[in-house]
């Protein structure tokens, strides 16, 4: 009987933990069911209370872990357009560094499109004298009772088609600009608040 008791203590002695630590916890999981009670479980959280938050605790009632409710859809709304911005700021800030570099951008891009528009306006000023001297040509011939040339009248409409399309470009550049000045101001605006 002795030895039995001996044998059973050995035993014991081997399934008990060396340290405090080694020993499993038992946890709860605390959480508010849907009457809005506090609910305390050993088997885990319902996966229909799952998204409104929940805390583990020992079996002490010491908090482990605390895992927040699920965010709303106006959170992860807000969450976007904050991503959003941050990149949108670190790509500002990669760009220029202060509002002197926003200037020299916005000075150095309306230049471009100056010198843009001031080719546009002086081809367009070479084909208005083209024109000219092709109606120049055409009245000679009405005025000798000639018939004018078929090839002539084509290059009259040509000329005039080319006006035409340069004006239009003249005017893209000049809504171009205008869309870089507001586009420029609005960095300017950034920028100095992101670099204060």
């Amino acid at each position: 009987m002795l030895k039995l008791s001996a044998v059973g203590l050995v035993l014991a002695w081997y399934m008990v933990p060396a340290h405090a630590e080694d020993k499993p916890q038992i946890l709860f999981y605390r959480y508010v069911d849907s009457r809005g009670g506090v609910v305390l479980d050993r088997q885990g959280v319902p996966p229909e209370y799952v998204g409104k938050g929940y805390q583990v605790l020992n079996e002490r009632g010491r908090v482990m872990q605390v895992v927040p409710p699920a965010a709303t859809a106006d959170e992860l709304q807000r969450q976007r357009v904050e991503k959003a911005q941050a990149d949108s700021d670190a790509q500002l800030l990669h760009l220029y560094s202060s509002v002197a570099d926003v200037d020299r951008a916005k000075a150095r891009k309306l230049a471009e499109l100056d010198a843009l528009v001031a080719v546009a306006q002086g081809n367009l000023q070479n084909l208005s004298t083209q024109q000219s001297n092709l109606q120049s040509q055409a009245a000679d011939q009405e005025r000798a009772g000639r018939v004018v040339p078929q090839t002539l009248i084509d290059q009259m409409n040509g000329l005039r088609d080319d006006q035409s399309n340069l004006k239009a470009e003249i005017v893209r550049y000049q809504d171009s600009r205008k869309q870089v000045d507001a586009s420029f101001a609005g960095d300017r605006v950034r920028v100095q608040h992101l670099v204060q």
